[in-house]
């Protein structure tokens, strides 16, 4: 295990933290739940367990409320029992919501709701001020400076009130480095916070991202020096609590175990429902094990060697990991968990007992039924095995990424589409190619099948239960590829199921929030396998007359997207009359997208636009003499050929003489203005005569 490090506020010497965050938004976790979780952290070496449910209405939406009595004993039994275990109960309130950071009164409730829980037993506490507005109110705003200072001078202040515990952990607004402004090292926030915050008092991360795909040393030592402290990692990579058609059961991994001795500890904040988090709890105590190695302990787990991913960890494998934890997990699947389970094959070991009253009609003590030579065979549930955990963990991997199977299934399905023309009377090279993967492909759509039905008799009923809605939400799309790939291949009558425009509402996925998703133009551009290429294939050529036409659609597609009200009222820019065809770009200074329906884009330049603005009562800046405009239609959701045909344009007004370029965009053209922003190059202008809704930016050339 990592090594202790020693306060340096106290000279105390403190354990890494290492656990679980039950910190996601839904159904809390229930008390059985979570004494079975300090017992299995218990044994695998984790210590922590942070309370944290944001559904847990008196933790954050009316955390001034004292616990009742009747939910006092329960706390205290929670808390007993994570002591039990060797577990360090942090108890976390969140009052972010609506606390009045200046009001004395306010302060004195925080510091009363955390003496009761003092009360129960309990000495480890978080103040967390995670997704809440950062907008003070009129007396806060009097009496801070900042949104920071407010935040740590209350938490200086609860922290000594309540002694300085061993433990206290604070959660910032800015909680990863996307949320940061303008960047980790220069934000204001972060700088407040460290240079602040007493040095008792740990701080909560959670990376580059809310979920963060890879956490590197480097990030945590840029964080760590603006915070003045090794931070604890709070890792949303097994969180679901954002999609509810989503659940993560692979390892815990791209995370060096470098990290370690960089930080203060790691908690994982994994999904909602409580069983499947096995393989995430497991992995996590894997890695923090492997580590020890490494600082001249003997590792509890030979973990490095031949891992699938180049650049491997030399003391952490999370396929090895990944294999460690699903063979435990498969004893706690064959367990029985409950009555109601699949009965035994025999259950003759049940005896009725003697009673006046009429028996209650039950199978106990009835003759075994045997089946004669011509009827079916008793249905006998298989076992489930490793091998079948092994699958059910690759098709609900991680955020970032599928498992291996799953990523070969979808290869293997976008192939066998794409060559579909391959299947046809004549039997050739490539025909028994495409027959030989669609027979590999129908063998993995069985394998999924398999796993369901032994998942579905497995019997523990609860873990099962928590992962019910998945693995039939999986079956259903698998059943509904393996049909259509046996439709390509010939093999059956074309399925109602895929080809029918009045299919089973099982036939499609997603109801409302699947058709808002259908209709945006980026759908499906974030999803995990992207068919090679990733983006359709584009190419820039020269603007030419003929294209007038093309231009003005797009135009006037966009236009009509804009507007909120007819078209008439959208307020004029220099550059209509360039898409609209009534002025010509500039010799050399056009250029058209097109892909495979045609024309999508177009980028148009006048390198002298003096006469233009003047037409539109405008006076250009003496330093941005030319004017551009580019436009792409919705079905264009990558921005790498924007970003390729606008660079190419600046290049040849520069050649044209131009030292300065301008374009003029309403504000209702979210789509260009993020585009133009997210440059780099281009800055907003100011501009004599600019109507109100229309906003100007240039670049030097």
């Amino acid at each position: 295990m990592p090594k202790p490090s020693a306060s340096k506020a106290t000279g105390k010497t403190r354990r890494f933290i290492s656990g679980v965050v039950e910190g996601f938004y839904g159904r809390p976790w229930t008390m059985e739940q979570r004494t079975e979780l300090f017992q299995r952290e218990k044994k695998w070496g984790l210590n922590t367990y942070l309370y944290a449910p944001k559904d847990d209405y008196k933790h954050r939406m009316y955390w001034r409320d004292l616990y009742s009595p009747e939910e006092a004993e329960k706390l205290v039994a929670l808390i007993t029992a994570a002591k039990k275990n060797g577990v360090d109960f942090i108890y976390a309130i969140s009052p972010g919501l609506d606390i009045t950071f200046s009001n004395p009164k306010e302060v004195a409730t925080l510091k009363r709701k955390l003496d009761q829980v003092s009360g129960f037993g309990c000495s480890s506490f978080s103040l967390l001020f995670d997704d809440i507005e950062t907008e003070m109110c009129p007396a806060d705003k009097q009496a801070f400076s900042s949104f920071a200072h407010a935040q740590v001078a209350v938490t200086n202040e609860v922290f000594t009130h309540l002694g300085q515990p061993d433990t206290f952990l604070f959660c910032p607004t800015d909680y990863c480095a996307a949320f940061c402004t303008p960047n980790v090292s220069q934000s204001a926030y972060l700088h407040t916070v460290g240079e602040n915050l007493l040095p008792g008092i740990d701080v909560l991360w959670t990376g580059p991202k809310v979920v963060s795909h890879h956490i590197t040393v480097e990030s945590i030592v840029e964080v760590s020096s603006v915070l003045k402290r090794a931070p604890v990692i709070w890792d949303n990579i097994h969180a679901n609590d954002y999609d509810p058609q989503r659940i993560f059961m692979g390892p815990y991994k791209d995370r060096p175990t470098d990290l370690i001795p960089k930080l203060r500890g790691v908690l994982t904040n994994p999904n909602c429902e409580y069983h499947p988090n096995f393989v995430a709890i497991h992995t996590l105590a894997t890695w923090c094990r492997s580590e020890g190695g490494r600082v001249g302990g003997q590792r509890d787990v030979e973990m490095s060697g031949d891992d699938d991913e180049a650049g491997s960890d030399p003391c952490y494998s999370p396929k090895r990991a990944l294999t460690l934890a699903l063979t435990d997990w498969l004893q706690e699947f064959l367990s029985t968990d409950q009555p109601g389970g699949p009965r035994p094959l025999n259950p003759t070991h049940l005896k009725k007992e003697s009673s006046d009253e009429e028996p209650m009609q039950t199978d106990v003590g009835d003759p075994v039924y045997v089946p004669s030579s011509g009827d079916n065979p008793l249905f006998t549930a298989e076992p489930l095995t490793l091998d079948d955990l092994q699958l059910l963990s690759e098709l609900f991997y991680l955020p970032y990424e599928h498992g291996s199977t799953a990523r070969t299934m979808l290869t293997e399905l976008d192939w066998l589409k794409a060559h579909r023309e391959a299947v046809g009377d004549a039997e050739t090279e490539m025909t028994a190619e495409w027959r030989s993967r669609a027979k590999c492909f129908d063998v993995m759509c069985v394998a999924v099948f398999t796993m369901f039905n032994r998942l579905s008799n497995a019997p523990n009923r609860s873990i099962l239960y928590d992962l019910y809605n998945y693995i039939c939400d999986i079956k259903s799309g698998v059943t509904l590829a393996r049909a259509y790939v046996k439709q390509l291949g010939g093999q059956s009558r074309p399925s109602a199921q895929v080809m029918t425009d009045d299919p089973e509402p099982w036939g499609f996925r997603g109801g409302l929030s699947g058709e808002f998703q259908r209709m945006l133009p980026c759908h499906g551009n974030r999803d995990l396998f992207r068919h090679p290429p990733m983006t359709s294939v584009y190419s820039i050529r020269p603007f030419c007359p003929e294209d007038k036409t093309e231009i003005q659609k797009i135009h006037m597609e966009m236009q009509r997207g804009e507007a909120k009200a007819p078209a008439a009222a959208l307020p004029a820019l220099i550059s209509d009359g360039l898409a609209g065809g009534q002025l010509s770009p500039s010799p050399n200074c056009g250029l058209v997208l097109e892909d495979e329906r045609g024309v999508c884009g177009y980028a148009l330049g006048l390198t002298d636009a003096t006469a233009a603005a003047l037409n539109n009562q405008r006076t250009l800046p003496g330093d941005f003499p030319s004017l551009v405009t580019m436009q792409l239609h919705p079905r264009v959701t990558d921005p790498a050929p924007a970003r390729r045909m606008i660079g190419s344009l600046l290049s040849l007004m520069k050649t044209s003489g131009s030292r300065g370029v301008l374009c003029e965009l309403r504000q209702g053209d979210r789509r260009m203005f993020d585009f133009y922003s997210k440059l780099g190059s281009f800055t907003t202008l100011k501009m004599a005569g600019l109507p109100q809704d229309v906003v100007a930016m240039g670049t030097s050339l």
